[in-house]
């Protein structure tokens, strides 16, 4: 699928509402997903893997993941508004994808999905902007899988990741470095939108580095 006709099929889908600030919710655009998902598939392969979309939101990183192939993608998102978005964005999808989806309503660190059987692991977690180390259950639950790379978007400030994985026998690379545009979802927030620079890593077994895609 070309980047464009996947940016233009993400953009349709409903927006994330961002309606709580203690999540850190904040909706990855269609552009951004399409690109980063569009590299994760050039690294990794997403033609019939397993993925599972950690904080799904309105689901827009598993569905591109469909979209490019996946053979099944498992949503894992707490809100129960955000899951009533979730859930009308796969109904709209073509019956062939919609059936390749598994949704579970629950938190990261509750959740029994069977981590052992995924291929790939994609998310953007909590930074812990709100709540310090609130992206721990994340990366923990992910790197605990038997995935065999997780790739997540985080701040570019960020500095524990690498440790975090290293501790649980994972190196990391970054695939790309860009803007991050954060609209004035909440009331605390004084301008309209704004941005900050993001990090997408691949986190990987020790001797399966891949050369990043680049820096946008």
């Amino acid at each position: 699928m070309r980047p464009k006709h996947l940016a233009i099929a993400l953009s349709r889908l409903l927006p994330h509402p961002c309606g709580n600030v203690g999540l850190e919710q904040y909706a990855t655009e269609g552009d951004l997903a399409a690109y980063w998902m569009l590299a994760v598939d050039e690294l990794d392969g997403l033609e019939g893997a397993v993925v599972a979309d950690l904080g799904a939101g309105n689901g827009i990183l598993g569905i591109a993941c469909l979209m490019l192939g996946a053979k099944h993608v498992h949503f894992v998102e707490c809100d129960e508004d955000v899951l009533e978005v979730l859930s009308s964005n796969l109904e709209r999808l073509d019956e062939d994808l919609s059936m390749r989806s598994t949704v579970h309503a629950t938190t990261v660190s509750g959740e029994a999905l069977a981590m052992d059987e995924l291929d790939v692991v994609v998310m953007n977690p909590p930074w812990g902007v709100q709540r310090a180390k609130a992206d721990r259950p994340f990366l923990l639950t992910a790197l605990s899988s038997g995935a065999n790379v997780v790739h997540l978007l985080h701040s570019d400030k960020a500095t524990h990741i690498e440790g975090v994985a290293a501790d649980l026998g994972w190196d990391s690379e970054d695939v790309l470095r860009t803007d991050f545009r954060l609209p004035a979802a909440y009331s605390h927030h004084a301008q309209r939108t704004g941005s900050t620079e993001v990090r997408c890593r691949r986190l990987h077994r020790p001797g399966d580095a891949r050369i990043p895609v680049h820096e946008d």
